[in-house]
Protein backbone atom coordinates (compact mmCIF):
# COMPACT_ATOMS: atom_id res chain seq x y z
CA UNK A 1 0.00 0.00 0.00
CA UNK A 2 1.72 3.19 -1.27
CA UNK A 3 2.22 6.15 1.33
CA UNK A 4 -0.16 9.00 1.34
CA UNK A 5 1.26 12.63 0.79
CA UNK A 6 -1.02 15.12 1.73
CA UNK A 7 -0.65 18.76 0.25
CA UNK A 8 -2.29 21.63 1.41
CA UNK A 9 -4.57 23.34 -0.83
CA UNK A 10 -2.33 26.56 -0.28
CA UNK A 11 0.72 24.03 -1.65
CA UNK A 12 -1.22 22.94 -5.04
CA UNK A 13 -2.32 26.16 -5.59
CA UNK A 14 1.71 27.29 -5.45
CA UNK A 15 3.00 23.92 -7.72
CA UNK A 16 0.05 24.61 -10.13
CA UNK A 17 1.58 29.05 -10.32
CA UNK A 18 5.30 28.00 -11.24
CA UNK A 19 6.47 29.21 -14.28
CA UNK A 20 6.99 26.39 -16.32
CA UNK A 21 9.40 28.45 -18.95
CA UNK A 22 11.71 29.30 -16.02
CA UNK A 23 11.35 25.90 -14.00
CA UNK A 24 12.16 24.09 -17.70
CA UNK A 25 15.24 25.86 -18.11
CA UNK A 26 16.58 25.52 -15.17
CA UNK A 27 16.25 21.53 -15.95
CA UNK A 28 18.20 22.25 -19.09
CA UNK A 29 15.18 21.89 -21.96
CA UNK A 30 15.44 23.78 -24.97
CA UNK A 31 13.00 26.24 -25.40
CA UNK A 32 12.22 28.07 -29.02
CA UNK A 33 10.13 31.07 -29.13
CA UNK A 34 6.21 31.06 -30.87
CA UNK A 35 4.87 33.97 -30.72
CA UNK A 36 3.95 34.88 -27.47
CA UNK A 37 4.30 31.18 -26.02
CA UNK A 38 7.25 28.73 -26.15
CA UNK A 39 7.43 25.55 -27.79
CA UNK A 40 9.28 22.75 -26.96
CA UNK A 41 12.28 21.44 -28.78
CA UNK A 42 12.00 17.91 -28.23
CA UNK A 43 8.43 18.03 -28.83
CA UNK A 44 7.30 20.82 -30.77
CA UNK A 45 3.44 20.22 -30.52
CA UNK A 46 3.50 21.40 -26.98
CA UNK A 47 3.61 25.23 -25.82
CA UNK A 48 4.13 26.87 -22.93
CA UNK A 49 3.02 30.11 -21.61
CA UNK A 50 3.35 31.32 -17.95
CA UNK A 51 2.55 28.54 -16.20
CA UNK A 52 -0.08 27.34 -18.99
CA UNK A 53 0.94 24.75 -21.59
CA UNK A 54 -0.88 22.72 -24.52
CA UNK A 55 -0.17 19.78 -26.59
CA UNK A 56 -2.00 20.72 -30.07
CA UNK A 57 -1.43 17.47 -30.87
CA UNK A 58 -3.46 15.72 -28.10
CA UNK A 59 -5.22 18.53 -28.02
CA UNK A 60 -5.05 18.52 -24.83
CA UNK A 61 -3.11 21.24 -22.01
CA UNK A 62 -3.51 22.72 -18.56
CA UNK A 63 -0.98 23.85 -15.52
CA UNK A 64 2.18 22.98 -14.39
CA UNK A 65 1.34 20.03 -11.69
CA UNK A 66 -0.59 18.09 -14.77
CA UNK A 67 2.27 18.86 -17.12
CA UNK A 68 5.26 17.49 -14.72
CA UNK A 69 3.48 14.78 -14.33
CA UNK A 70 2.84 14.19 -18.03
CA UNK A 71 6.35 14.87 -19.24
CA UNK A 72 8.28 13.47 -16.50
CA UNK A 73 6.36 10.36 -15.82
CA UNK A 74 6.09 11.66 -12.32
CA UNK A 75 2.72 10.77 -9.30
CA UNK A 76 1.12 14.02 -8.53
CA UNK A 77 3.06 13.82 -4.98
CA UNK A 78 6.08 13.98 -7.22
CA UNK A 79 5.09 16.68 -9.42
CA UNK A 80 3.99 18.54 -6.42
CA UNK A 81 7.23 17.97 -4.79
CA UNK A 82 9.52 18.65 -7.26
CA UNK A 83 7.69 21.94 -8.60
CA UNK A 84 7.65 23.59 -4.46
CA UNK A 85 12.04 23.06 -4.65
CA UNK A 86 11.78 19.19 -3.01
CA UNK A 87 14.24 18.50 -0.26
CA UNK A 88 17.35 20.87 -1.61
CA UNK A 89 14.59 24.29 -1.02
CA UNK A 90 14.90 25.35 -4.52
CA UNK A 91 12.68 27.84 -5.30
CA UNK A 92 11.08 28.28 -9.40
CA UNK A 93 9.63 31.75 -9.10
CA UNK A 94 5.84 31.83 -9.75
CA UNK A 95 3.71 32.85 -12.69
CA UNK A 96 2.85 36.28 -13.12
CA UNK A 97 -0.58 36.31 -11.82
CA UNK A 98 -2.08 37.91 -14.95
CA UNK A 99 -5.48 39.38 -15.20
CA UNK A 100 -8.61 37.68 -16.73
CA UNK A 101 -8.01 38.22 -20.61
CA UNK A 102 -10.96 38.36 -22.81
CA UNK A 103 -10.68 36.41 -25.81
CA UNK A 104 -9.49 38.68 -28.59
CA UNK A 105 -11.84 37.98 -31.85
CA UNK A 106 -9.83 37.07 -34.91
CA UNK A 107 -8.70 39.91 -37.15
CA UNK A 108 -5.92 39.89 -40.25
CA UNK A 109 -3.10 41.88 -39.61
CA UNK A 110 -3.12 44.88 -41.21
CA UNK A 111 -1.53 44.77 -44.69
CA UNK A 112 1.49 46.69 -45.99
CA UNK A 113 0.90 48.98 -49.23
CA UNK A 114 2.79 46.41 -51.57
CA UNK A 115 4.74 43.15 -50.79
CA UNK A 116 8.14 43.94 -51.67
CA UNK A 117 9.71 42.24 -48.96
CA UNK A 118 7.75 39.04 -48.73
CA UNK A 119 8.71 38.68 -52.64
CA UNK A 120 12.41 39.07 -51.97
CA UNK A 121 12.16 36.62 -48.87
CA UNK A 122 10.54 33.84 -50.72
CA UNK A 123 12.42 34.49 -53.44
CA UNK A 124 15.99 35.04 -52.42
CA UNK A 125 15.91 33.05 -48.82
CA UNK A 126 13.61 30.30 -49.01
CA UNK A 127 13.71 29.97 -53.29
CA UNK A 128 10.13 29.54 -53.50
CA UNK A 129 8.90 29.99 -57.57
CA UNK A 130 7.75 33.80 -58.30
CA UNK A 131 4.85 32.00 -60.15
CA UNK A 132 3.58 30.07 -56.75
CA UNK A 133 3.67 33.35 -54.57
CA UNK A 134 1.90 35.20 -57.45
CA UNK A 135 -0.88 32.37 -57.67
CA UNK A 136 -1.43 32.74 -53.91
CA UNK A 137 -0.81 36.21 -53.32
CA UNK A 138 -3.74 36.61 -56.57
CA UNK A 139 -6.09 34.35 -54.22
CA UNK A 140 -5.53 36.79 -50.94
CA UNK A 141 -3.68 33.64 -49.17
CA UNK A 142 -0.81 35.74 -49.34
CA UNK A 143 0.14 39.40 -48.36
CA UNK A 144 2.99 41.25 -46.13
CA UNK A 145 1.49 43.08 -43.00
CA UNK A 146 3.36 45.67 -41.33
CA UNK A 147 2.15 46.52 -37.97
CA UNK A 148 3.43 49.14 -34.93
CA UNK A 149 5.34 48.60 -32.12
CA UNK A 150 3.91 49.03 -28.75
CA UNK A 151 5.72 53.04 -28.71
CA UNK A 152 4.84 53.42 -32.41
CA UNK A 153 8.96 53.50 -32.99
CA UNK A 154 9.35 50.52 -35.00
CA UNK A 155 7.66 49.00 -37.91
CA UNK A 156 7.33 44.97 -38.07
CA UNK A 157 6.72 43.20 -40.95
CA UNK A 158 5.99 39.52 -41.34
CA UNK A 159 4.52 37.32 -44.61
CA UNK A 160 0.98 36.49 -43.87
CA UNK A 161 -0.76 33.08 -45.03
CA UNK A 162 -4.12 33.38 -44.58
CA UNK A 163 -6.46 30.00 -43.87
CA UNK A 164 -10.65 29.91 -45.36
CA UNK A 165 -13.30 28.45 -44.09
CA UNK A 166 -16.16 27.00 -46.59
CA UNK A 167 -17.55 30.53 -47.15
CA UNK A 168 -14.18 31.93 -48.39
CA UNK A 169 -13.95 34.16 -44.88
CA UNK A 170 -10.41 34.16 -42.80
CA UNK A 171 -10.66 32.40 -40.00
CA UNK A 172 -6.85 31.75 -39.21
CA UNK A 173 -3.79 33.36 -40.37
CA UNK A 174 0.09 31.96 -39.84
CA UNK A 175 2.95 35.11 -39.66
CA UNK A 176 6.75 34.58 -40.50
CA UNK A 177 9.25 37.51 -40.40
CA UNK A 178 10.58 38.52 -42.90
CA UNK A 179 14.04 39.33 -41.07
CA UNK A 180 17.48 36.80 -42.51
CA UNK A 181 19.16 37.37 -39.35
CA UNK A 182 19.31 34.99 -36.48
CA UNK A 183 15.79 33.01 -35.56
CA UNK A 184 12.66 34.49 -37.75
CA UNK A 185 9.43 34.67 -35.51
CA UNK A 186 7.09 32.47 -36.74
CA UNK A 187 3.83 32.42 -34.71
CA UNK A 188 -0.50 31.81 -35.39
CA UNK A 189 -2.50 35.28 -35.09
CA UNK A 190 -4.59 35.53 -31.56
CA UNK A 191 -8.23 33.78 -32.24
CA UNK A 192 -7.22 31.80 -35.14
CA UNK A 193 -9.58 28.85 -35.62
CA UNK A 194 -7.22 25.41 -36.15
CA UNK A 195 -9.30 23.95 -38.58
CA UNK A 196 -8.93 26.40 -41.37
CA UNK A 197 -5.42 26.32 -40.87
CA UNK A 198 -3.09 27.41 -44.27
CA UNK A 199 -4.54 25.52 -47.26
CA UNK A 200 -5.20 25.16 -50.97
CA UNK A 201 -8.29 23.25 -52.27
CA UNK A 202 -8.16 20.74 -55.59
CA UNK A 203 -10.11 18.78 -57.40
CA UNK A 204 -7.76 15.13 -57.26
CA UNK A 205 -7.98 12.39 -55.03
CA UNK A 206 -4.58 13.89 -53.07
CA UNK A 207 -4.09 15.50 -49.75
CA UNK A 208 -0.39 16.52 -48.64
CA UNK A 209 -0.36 17.83 -45.21
CA UNK A 210 3.06 19.49 -44.48
CA UNK A 211 3.94 21.37 -40.62
CA UNK A 212 4.40 24.85 -42.51
CA UNK A 213 3.60 26.78 -44.68
CA UNK A 214 6.70 27.73 -46.38
CA UNK A 215 7.00 23.82 -46.81
CA UNK A 216 3.89 23.94 -49.03
CA UNK A 217 5.24 26.69 -50.73
CA UNK A 218 8.52 24.58 -51.61
CA UNK A 219 7.11 20.91 -52.13
CA UNK A 220 4.85 22.49 -54.78
CA UNK A 221 7.75 24.42 -56.64
CA UNK A 222 10.02 21.31 -56.21
CA UNK A 223 6.65 19.41 -57.87
CA UNK A 224 5.04 21.72 -59.81
CA UNK A 225 3.65 19.95 -62.84
CA UNK A 226 -0.12 20.07 -62.00
CA UNK A 227 -0.03 21.02 -58.61
CA UNK A 228 -3.58 23.08 -58.60
CA UNK A 229 -5.18 20.25 -59.13
CA UNK A 230 -4.41 18.36 -55.53
CA UNK A 231 -5.37 19.85 -52.12
CA UNK A 232 -2.40 20.69 -49.77
CA UNK A 233 -3.02 21.85 -46.34
CA UNK A 234 -0.28 23.20 -43.53
CA UNK A 235 -0.62 22.57 -39.77
CA UNK A 236 0.75 25.31 -38.55
CA UNK A 237 2.22 22.89 -35.97
CA UNK A 238 1.27 18.90 -35.36
CA UNK A 239 -2.54 19.14 -34.76
CA UNK A 240 -5.16 16.90 -36.79
CA UNK A 241 -8.01 19.70 -36.87
CA UNK A 242 -6.87 21.01 -40.03
CA UNK A 243 -6.18 17.87 -42.02
CA UNK A 244 -9.50 16.37 -41.12
CA UNK A 245 -11.25 19.24 -41.69
CA UNK A 246 -10.08 19.38 -45.33
CA UNK A 247 -11.24 15.91 -45.70
CA UNK A 248 -14.51 16.76 -44.90
CA UNK A 249 -14.29 19.75 -47.13
CA UNK A 250 -12.76 17.41 -50.35
CA UNK A 251 -14.74 13.92 -50.45
CA UNK A 252 -12.69 13.06 -53.01
CA UNK A 253 -9.49 12.59 -51.14
CA UNK A 254 -8.88 9.07 -50.45
CA UNK A 255 -4.81 9.30 -50.42
CA UNK A 256 -3.05 11.39 -47.75
CA UNK A 257 0.69 11.90 -48.31
CA UNK A 258 2.09 13.03 -44.86
CA UNK A 259 4.90 15.32 -45.24
CA UNK A 260 6.25 16.80 -41.63
CA UNK A 261 9.25 16.97 -41.52
CA UNK A 262 12.21 14.51 -41.32
CA UNK A 263 13.35 14.73 -37.76
CA UNK A 264 12.31 13.05 -34.61
CA UNK A 265 9.09 15.22 -33.83
CA UNK A 266 7.77 15.16 -37.47
CA UNK A 267 8.79 11.08 -37.52
CA UNK A 268 6.26 10.78 -33.68
CA UNK A 269 3.36 12.97 -35.61
CA UNK A 270 3.46 11.46 -38.79
CA UNK A 271 2.72 7.39 -37.17
CA UNK A 272 0.01 9.51 -34.62
CA UNK A 273 -1.71 11.49 -37.82
CA UNK A 274 -1.60 8.04 -39.32
CA UNK A 275 -3.41 6.15 -37.03
CA UNK A 276 -6.13 8.54 -37.05
CA UNK A 277 -6.52 8.78 -40.73
CA UNK A 278 -6.46 5.24 -40.36
CA UNK A 279 -9.53 4.89 -37.77
CA UNK A 280 -11.02 7.05 -40.23
CA UNK A 281 -10.59 4.64 -43.13
CA UNK A 282 -8.52 6.68 -45.25
CA UNK A 283 -4.90 5.74 -46.65
CA UNK A 284 -2.11 7.47 -45.96
CA UNK A 285 1.89 7.44 -47.27
CA UNK A 286 5.16 9.03 -45.78
CA UNK A 287 6.50 11.30 -47.88
CA UNK A 288 10.02 12.35 -46.37
CA UNK A 289 12.05 15.55 -47.78
CA UNK A 290 15.97 14.62 -48.06
CA UNK A 291 16.85 17.49 -45.70
CA UNK A 292 15.06 18.19 -42.10
CA UNK A 293 12.11 19.61 -44.26
CA UNK A 294 11.10 20.02 -48.36
CA UNK A 295 12.63 24.20 -48.01
CA UNK A 296 16.08 22.56 -47.13
CA UNK A 297 15.55 20.20 -50.20
CA UNK A 298 14.55 23.07 -52.23
CA UNK A 299 17.47 24.84 -51.15
CA UNK A 300 20.18 22.15 -51.47
CA UNK A 301 18.38 21.71 -55.03
CA UNK A 302 19.60 25.19 -55.63
CA UNK A 303 22.86 24.66 -54.98
CA UNK A 304 23.42 21.91 -56.72
CA UNK A 305 22.04 23.28 -59.76
CA UNK A 306 24.21 26.50 -58.82
CA UNK A 307 27.58 25.08 -58.54
CA UNK A 308 26.94 22.50 -61.61
CA UNK A 309 26.26 25.91 -63.97
CA UNK A 310 30.12 27.45 -62.15
CA UNK A 311 31.40 24.14 -63.19
CA UNK A 312 30.34 24.23 -66.97
CA UNK A 313 31.58 28.23 -67.10
CA UNK A 314 35.15 27.28 -65.97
Amino acid sequence: MGVYVHFTDEQKQRANNVDLVAFLEMKGENLMRAGREKRLASDRSITIRGNEWYDHSAEKGGYAIDFVKQFYGLSFPEAVTILLGGEQGEVYRPATQKKQETKKPFALPNPNSDMRRVYAYLIKTRHIDRGVINYFAKAKLLYESCEKSKDGTKEYHNAVFVGLDENGVPRHAHKRGLYTQGVGFKGNVDGCDPRYSYHWVGESDRLYVFEAPIDLLSYITLHPQNWQQHSYVALCGVGSQAMMWMLEQCPQCCQVSLCLDNDEAGHQASERLKQQLMEKGYTSERLMSQGKDWNDDLAAGLQQRQSGFEMRMA
